[in-house]
């Protein structure tokens, strides 16, 4: 059985058409922009596509259900204010301040497996951040830059590709789990659960309880 895809932030499709190429399938996609939209309609047509990341999951959608629990939550989030073009504000930024919907999500849904993508400069604009967000839902991380040049095309166009996967923890599926305010797990104390991340020269997210 092929593993299940969301997509945020899923633009004209190009993540979700590479891991359909790898066997998956696309459960859901969310996009705001009207012409992307209009883009994934033409080729995921039986797909549902949801306009507001902030929204996703916070209310019942379409009748009385929330979206499909997927197995691999995946999106390039907005890149404005990570890209040494932008207005360096990281992940406090207006725009790519959207991550923190991605981060609300992953500790709601625990997907088997996380990918982001964006520019080169989020390595030192914010992947420490997100590498310990991760390390405290429990997954480790692996990442890596790739340039389009690399697969065959005619230009550079390097983008930062990060791959999280659950550390001993499992997956626990079906449900919506209790956070606290910050989006840890509550221990049957009440108390949030800790983890420690430090990071290795290979590139991989470890973590210590």
């Amino acid at each position: 059985m092929s593993l299940r895809v969301g997509s945020l932030f899923a633009g004209i499709g190009g993540l979700d058409l590479g891991l359909e190429r790898a066997g998956m399938t696309v459960a859901w996609q969310c996009e705001k922009d009207d012409y992307c939209t209009e883009i994934l309609n033409q080729h995921w047509p039986h797909t549902p596509v949801y306009d507001d990341v902030r929204s996703l999951y916070r209310s019942p959608l379409r009748g009385s259900a929330y979206p499909e629990t997927p197995d691999v939550l995946c999106g390039g989030f907005p890149c404005q204010d990570i890209s040494l073009a932008g207005t360096g504000g990281g992940l406090s930024g207006e725009r790519s301040g959207l991550w923190w919907e991605f981060d609300r999500l992953i500790g709601l849904l625990r997907p088997r497996y996380v990918l982001v993508e964006n520019v080169p400069a989020l390595a030192y604009r914010g992947l420490d951040a997100i590498c310990g967000r991760l390390a405290a839902y429990g997954y480790d991380a692996e990442w890596q830059i790739v340039s389009a040049a690399a697969v065959g095309a005619p230009h550079l166009r390097e983008r930062l590709f990060l791959v999280a996967y659950p550390s001993g923890i499992g997956r626990k599926q079906g449900r919506i789990h209790d956070r606290g305010h910050d989006g840890a797990e509550s221990s049957p104390n009440g108390e949030h659960s800790r983890t420690v991340a430090y990071t290795s020269s290979t590139g991989r997210e470890k973590q210590n309880a």
